[in-house]
Order: C-alpha cells, then sequence, then structure tokens
C-alpha cells in the first residue's frame, strides 16, 4: 500500500475568509492528507488580532482539513519535524525568502505557491445548501459583530441618522427595461425565433439607483449626471422626482440616454440590446458638469461617484471633484463597474472606500495570480484608498482596511442572504449604504456591516427597487 501524501500549510488565519479556502482547497488536492499549523500568539505577535484557540478552532471546522495544531516555532523546524510532502504557501511569497525550502530540498519535499481557484463555493455555501430549511433568509453575521462590538442598537442608531446625511451622487445613468415576450415558435424563412412582447418594465438603474436609494433610506440625495435629450431621458426626470431625489441632469444631444433592454422569454433572458455611448463627454460638457457638482459641494457630506464608464466621468473630471471634495472635508467612495475588460477602480484615487468585485481589483491592478489579502492591499496602496470592501458574490466581502497601527486589517462578512432573487443592484446598494453609514458618523466595520445587509434586502426581491431604511431596521429588530 502506497504512503499517504501529506501537505503543509501553516499561517495566522485571523479571521477564515474566501481566500482562506480556495488555499486550503487547492493544498487538499496536491495529497491526500492535510495539515495546518495555526502560529500561536506568541508567533504571530501584532499579526494574531483573534485568539489563537478561536483561530485553531476555526481551522479545524474546515472539512478539508485532517489536523490542525498550534505551533510557536519557525517554519523550518518545523518543516524538518514533520517532513510534509508538499508544503503549500500563497502566490505572494513566491518572490520572497522561504526558509522552509532548503529543508524540503533536503529530503525531496515540494514547495508549492497557489491562491487557490477563484471558482470556489465556500464552506459558509456548502452549508446553507445542506440546512435550506431557514425560514428567514437574511441573517446578521454574529461573530463579526461581537469582534467588533457592535451591537444592534448602535446599528439602528446610525440607520436612523442617515436622515441627517447629505449625499452627492456622480455618475453614469442607466435605463434597465425587461420586455416579456411570448414564443410563437421558428420562422419558416430562416432559422429564427420568433416572438411577440406582451409586457415592458423599467427600472431606473446605474447611478440614478444609487441616489435612489439614498433618498429612500432617508438622506438628501443630490444626483448630477449626463443624458441625451430623447424620452428616456424624460422618463428619468419623472421618475427621479418621484422619488424624491433631487437632480441635475446635463443635456448631450450627441449621445443618447443609456437605455439596456432585455428581451425575456418563460423567465429566461434571450437578447440584450444596449443604447449607449461610451465616449467621454466633450470638454465644455465637463465644465458645467464641474461646475454643478462646485455648488452642490457646499451642501454635502458624502460624494459618491458611480461609474459604469459610459464617459460621464472622464479622468480630469474625477480628479478636480476629489480635489473640490477634500478641500471641503467631504467623505469619497467610488465604485467603476467593468464591463469585459473596460474600466479601472484605481483610477479613483484618494477614496475613503473602494468597493470593487474581485474581477475589477484583478483587473486595476493586473494581478491574476495573489490571495485575496494581498489584492486588496495592492489596490489600496495602488489608488492610496484608505479602505476596500472587496465583493465576492455568493462569497460574501473582505473587509480590508488601511490601520497606522498594523498597516492593514482584514475580516471577512458571509452573504446574508441565503436565497437570493435577483442579485442586480447588490453593488449599488452596498456602496450607498456603506456612504451613508460613514456620513451618518460610523466606523468603517460598522459601514461594511450594514453595507452588506442593505444588499441582502436589495437581492431578496426582484427589479431595482429603491431601500427603506424601516426595511434595514425590520431586518434588525
Amino acid at each position: 500500500m502506497s504512503k499517504k501524501k501529506t501537505v503543509l500549510v501553516s499561517g495566522n488565519f485571523n479571521v477564515l475568509h474566501p481566500g482562506h479556502l480556495r488555499l486550503l482547497r487547492f493544498a487538499k488536492e496536491c495529497g491526500d492528507r492535510l495539515v495546518v499549523a495555526v502560529q500561536s500568539d506568541k508567533l504571530a505577535g501584532q499579526g494574531a488580532h483573534v485568539p489563537e484557540q478561536l483561530r485553531l478552532e476555526g481551522v479545524q471546522a474546515i472539512g478539508q482539513v485532517d489536523e490542525a495544531f498550534l505551533t510557536d516555532g519557525p517554519i523550518g523546524e518545523l518543516v524538518a519535524r514533520l517532513k510534509p510532502d508538499v508544503v503549500v504557501k500563497g502566490k505572494e511569497h513566491e518572490s520572497k525568502f522561504n526558509p522552509e525550502l532548503a529543508v524540503l530540498q533536503g529530503y525531496g519535499g515540494r514547495l508549492i505557491f497557489s491562491s487557490g481557484e477563484s471558482a470556489f463555493s465556500s464552506l459558509d455555501l456548502l452549508n446553507k445548501e445542506v440546512h435550506p430549511e431557514q425560514l428567514n433568509s437574511i441573517s446578521l453575521p454574529h461573530d463579526y459583530l461581537k469582534r467588533h462590538r457592535i451591537g444592534h442598537a448602535r446599528l439602528r442608531e446610525l440607520i436612523q441618522g442617515f436622515a441627517r446625511a447629505r449625499v452627492l451622487v456622480v455618475g453614469d445613468i442607466i435605463v434597465d427595461e425587461y420586455i416579456t415576450c411570448d414564443p410563437l415558435g421558428m420562422s419558416r424563412e430562416d432559422p429564427t425565433i420568433v416572438v411577440t412582447p406582451v409586457s415592458t418594465a423599467r427600472f431606473v438603474g446605474g447611478a440614478g439607483i444609487v441616489a435612489a436609494h439614498a433618498a429612500g433610506m432617508g438622506a438628501q440625495a443630490h444626483f448630477i449626471t449626463v443624458t441625451g435629450a430623447d424620452a428616456t431621458r424624460d422618463y428619468v426626470e419623472r421618475e427621479l422626482g418621484e422619488m424624491n431625489v433631487k437632480f441635475d441632469l446635463l443635456v448631450d444631444d450627441s449621445r443618447p440616454t443609456s437605455l439596456k433592454q432585455r428581451y425575456r422569454c418563460q423567465g429566461k433572458s434571450m437578447l440584450r440590446v444596449s443604447h449607449l455611448h461610451q465616449g467621454a463627454i466633450a470638454t465644455p460638457l465637463q465644465h458645467k458638469l464641474l461646475g454643478l457638482v462646485e455648488d452642490a459641494l457646499a451642501h454635502a457630506d458624502v460624494l459618491v461617484f458611480s461609474d459604469f464608464n459610459y464617459g460621464c466621468l472622464p479622468q480630469p473630471v474625477v480628479d478636480e471633484i476629489t480635489r473640490m471634495a477634500k478641500a471641503r472635508g467631504v467623505l469619497l467612495c467610488a465604485d467603476s463597474q467593468s464591463s469585459s475588460q473596460v474600466g479601472d477602480i484605481s483610477r479613483y484615487i484618494g477614496m475613503d472606500v473602494l468597493t470593487p468585485t474581485e474581477h475589477e481589483a484583478r483587473l486595476a491592478t493586473r494581478n491574476r495570480d495573489d490571495g485575496l489579502v494581498v489584492l486588496a492591499e495592492t489596490l489600496r496602496r495602488k489608488a492610496d484608498a484608505r479602505n476596500v470592501l472587496l465583493k465576492m458574490g455568493e462569497e460574501g466581502m473582505l473587509v480590508h482596511v488601511g490601520d497606522p497601527d498594523y498597516n492593514w486589517l482584514t475580516d471577512r462578512i458571509s452573504a446574508l442572504n441565503i436565497a437570493p432573487r435577483d442579485v442586480a443592484g447588490a453593488g449599488d446598494s452596498l456602496l450607498i449604504a456603506s456612504a451613508l453609514t460613514l456620513a451618518a458618523g460610523g466606523d468603517i466595520w460598522e459601514a461594511a456591516v450594514l453595507g452588506s445587509l442593505a444588499a441582502a434586502v436589495q437581492v431578496g426581491r426582484v427589479g431595482n427597487v429603491p431601500i427603506q431604511a424601516d426595511e434595514l431596521l425590520k431586518e434588525l429588530a
């Protein structure tokens, strides 16, 4: 019988996030038996933000781990004693000095660098599939709240404080149109599916829904954007007025108001048609937009860039708005949604909060290999941001915080809604709820959890509909 191949991984494992789970899953695939050495409080030093016993118990609860124990000695000595067949380390260690390498080479062991694959469902997701009997689809992250000493009363106080916040949203307006069709069959002339439209529903999207969320949650919301001179613009004007959003719609008659049509049949999308112009707005229009923003900043506590890369926010405009906001002490938050390979969240320099997806962060940093923590820190440094909320869809969110005492701190919030109905708009609601929390006097840990709660409420229904403060308070009751 052949000897079982042992794989060793070591680390602090303060808060188990999807990056750890990806790495451990990869490590398990490298052999038959996975052993994890959790660094003791003594060895980890300032890197240990969670007591060693709790960190050990967290690792022991992971299904892929066969054995986990505390270690307080050098990694080279540990490898020499255990003689694992393989040691797996994160990709970020590949270009650094690795003291265990000489020991491994001495007896024929291997050192492998990988951060695991991103297409991976975490242990939490597997548990959710195994336990579908939970009646309430939204659950609060109690361990996270306990770690940061955040009480429900404090969260309610912050939500009620949204009513005092003054928010300025600048970015691309989009109208989403859903056209429901009945199938008629195949054309006799050519192999084409024939349908007939039976109903149409429209929703304000893009940066417009970010402002509408702010108004719905009680804040004073001001929205500045660029539209075409068309019927879609008229629709936006009517809807924003009904949503209690103050707005300035600059007209560019060289472009249409961005309209995304989705033709759906029997609950599935057959075709998407986008009416839009992605070129930057002309210089005279840039000056008009900057003038409106300058006036609005006199009455704003927080400015939110909601960028879909359709030309409303060319770099000179972003830089000048950032300068003006900083001169007035206004908080700055930014989201830049990347379609395919277009978009760069790192061009928003000096933000208090960036909210990219993992794909957008990797695109901005040109980093396909490193783990999530290194990825978030690389983006934070490149953009000179204070905090990064890294969105990972069903895997939740990585909260990455610039901290003067520790250089940076990281935590994780799982996806709070275990039964999402429509994921459209989750990022928009997270962005604005986080911004409002900071404007209401909350810190980044509180902003992250209320942003996650807003996203959980949003994905629990169909359609991009403004969130109300009462909905958030209800989930906290």
